[in-house]
């Protein structure tokens, strides 16, 4: 309609945010894993995720997806979510980690769709994976939701004395 004054539709891709419409660098110099590569990442982070005491996996949103307590969600794996060419884990992050680590590995972290604003951070797994970091990462996720008596029983098994 010319002239008209009607906004719109928000179900236009331009109209969506950006992070969620741009195809970035990656999507052009890093090979997108293939499928037995993506199940081996899956069934690796898996094992991590379901160590955690009173963990437990279901989809949410169509992604495999990590609850404590069947509750609260603290990482869910992405497998090109709307075609943004990043095979990824979102997740729960410590107050400050998602801009520390954002702005000092761009290559590495994003901030993701959706649960970025609330602090959530954005781990490519598109060009291989460093497991003692990512193993950081999803306990830190996990410690971010769990209540603290859970979090305590997580660090004595690591041998950690317990929060104050």
């Amino acid at each position: 309609m010319t002239g008209s004054n009607r906004r719109p539709s928000a179900c236009k891709a331009d109209a969506l945010p950006a992070e969620l419409t741009a195809r970035a660098w990656y999507t052009v110099h890093v090979a997108y894993p293939t499928k037995a590569e993506r199940q081996a990442v899956l069934e690796r982070l898996r094992e991590s995720c379901l160590a955690l005491p009173d963990t437990s996996e279901r989809p949410s949103h169509g992604a495999p997806s990590f609850f404590v307590r069947g509750k609260k969600c603290f990482l869910m794996l992405l497998d090109d979510h709307h075609g943004d060419g990043r095979f990824a884990i979102w997740c729960a992050a410590p107050a400050g980690n998602q801009e520390l680590l954002v702005t000092s590995a761009p290559e590495r972290f994003f901030r993701p769709p959706y649960v970025g604003r609330r602090g959530w951070l954005g781990v490519l797994l598109n060009d291989g994976v460093d497991w003692d970091e990512l193993a950081g990462i999803v306990e830190d996720a996990f410690c971010e939701v769990a209540p603290g008596r859970l979090v305590d029983e997580l660090r004595s098994g690591l041998g950690e004395a317990p929060a104050t």
